[in-house]
């Protein structure tokens, strides 16, 4: 996009100056291009961006680490302070345990990504981050693919009733981690989920709920969480990855995930060596 191309040449003269090997001098200006554009979204909103850690780190808990602090180093250096950004990382076991190290001894803020198992949710809250984006239209993507149902009232909606499961638990159970439900498919499910912490929603669906005068309720409430029969659960990383594999759709959706991130990242990659063999 030309209205963009000053961040991506300003990025490429960043990683110019830096030096180093042609891969040091890539990962020097993604991170950099990926800060810029942060910058400029900081520019019209008050609260905070979330900037992703490379999907290619997602079983690397210290690559995680590092990336991650470099990429708020970056941000200082533009005068944006941690508080204000969220580091975007994959949901594996080692992405959630390089969460809990940035949380703990770094006070960076983690937005857990790719998040489609209730194991995945629980071994966030235990390690105490930020923020969730369990994905609720993927979940009734691959529900609507893998069986001979293909439409779910918003209630019975597989992503819907999983956000919920979720949202009772941390309720429940008192964890401060923050539940943004993401990647919905229609206002229904929307609209089930009112009384979420935090929902991320497209324009076209924006636009589609400034036009409904329903009138609503909170579906999620403090109340309805702590009467739940839900029981508090300890996750150990044998124990999370032998929950994780017995929900296949999790499986699936998160390494689907995780290969479609890294083909974007890899996709840009080739994009900046190109322009920067000009």
């Amino acid at each position: 996009m030309p209205e963009y191309q000053q961040l991506v040449d300003d990025a490429i003269q960043y990683g110019k100056k830096l030096g180093g090997s042609a891969e040091e001098q890539i990962n020097n200006i993604m991170d950099k291009l990926f800060v810029l554009f942060g910058v400029e979204i900081l520019k019209k909103i008050p609260g905070r961006v979330s900037t992703e850690v490379d999907a290619r780190l997602s079983y690397d808990k210290d690559g995680m680490v590092e990336r991650a602090r470099r990429i708020i180093a970056l941000y200082k250096e533009a005068g944006i302070d941690k508080e204000r950004i969220l580091i975007k990382l994959s949901s594996t076991w080692e992405g959630i345990q390089a969460g809990k190290v940035l949380e703990e001894q770094y006070g960076i803020h983690c937005n857990m990504t790719l998040l489609f198992s209730f194991a995945q949710a629980v071994a966030c809250a235990e390690a105490g981050v930020t923020l969730i984006s369990p994905f609720v239209g993927r979940i009734l993507d691959w529900h609507v693919a893998n069986s001979g149902k293909k439409s779910y009232e918003p209630s019975e909606d597989p992503g819907v009733k999983s956000v919920t499961k979720i949202y009772n638990y941390y309720k429940k159970f008192g964890y401060s981690t923050i539940v943004m439900g993401a990647s919905f498919r229609n206002t229904g499910e929307i609209k089930a989920l009112t009384g979420c912490d935090y929902l991320t929603i497209s324009p076209k669906l924006l636009g589609e709920l400034s036009k409904d005068c329903t009138k609503l309720s909170p579906a999620l409430t403090l109340k309805e969480a702590q009467a739940s029969k839900l029981e508090k659960i300890h996750l150990d990383e044998k124990t999370f990855r032998w929950e994780h594999n017995e929900d296949q759709m999790a499986v699936e959706k998160l390494s689907d995930g995780i290969r479609k991130f890294a083909a974007d990242a890899i996709k840009l990659e080739n994009m900046l060596k190109d322009r920067l063999k000009k």
